[in-house]
């Protein structure tokens, strides 16, 4: 019977923990939506679709963008990518998320960047505007958004 009684209040105690460090932990912020398509127009480099997938973790964010709209002239190394993405910020003003990050990018591939990370406060709504890509410190690629996100900007 002792052994018994041990393991309900052990049961009883762990889960009293449990709940305890759900109460105290952080709580998340959610962005919405998590994922937006837009057009683009990069220039000589080529233009179309653009996919961006976003997080958020209190005031830290992180969007990752691909796109179809520039395919990788030649092999891209990890990380050899430096990427400004500037979003319009509903009310007036941008925001911009940088970065180094990109995957290595094969001949011909999708240019893929990020995560680029950026702040934002509660109840910022941002729209991609741009972005400025600098290949191997070397090349500039300059895209503009000629559509809207869709579904619809970024609420964080």
């Amino acid at each position: 019977m002792r052994r018994f009684k041990l393991g309900i209040g052990t049961a009883m105690g762990t889960a009293a923990l449990a709940a305890g460090a759900l109460a105290l932990a952080p709580t998340a912020s959610a962005v919405d939506p998590t994922t937006a398509t837009l057009t683009a127009d990069c220039g000589t480099y080529g233009s179309g679709l653009a996919t961006l997938t976003a997080t958020q973790s209190g005031t830290s964010a992180t969007i990752t963008l691909s796109s179809g709209a520039i395919k990788a002239p030649i092999d891209v190394p990890a990380g050899s990518v430096s990427s400004t993405l500037t979003l319009s910020k509903s009310g007036g003003g941008t925001k911009t998320f940088t970065g180094n990050s990109n995957p290595a990018i094969p001949t011909g591939s999708d240019v893929t960047t990020g995560p680029l990370k950026g702040t934002v406060a509660a109840g910022d709504v941002l729209e991609a505007k741009s972005l400025k890509l600098v290949i191997f410190g070397l090349i500039t690629v300059n895209c503009t958004a000629t559509s809207a996100q869709s579904p619809g900007p970024f609420t964080f």
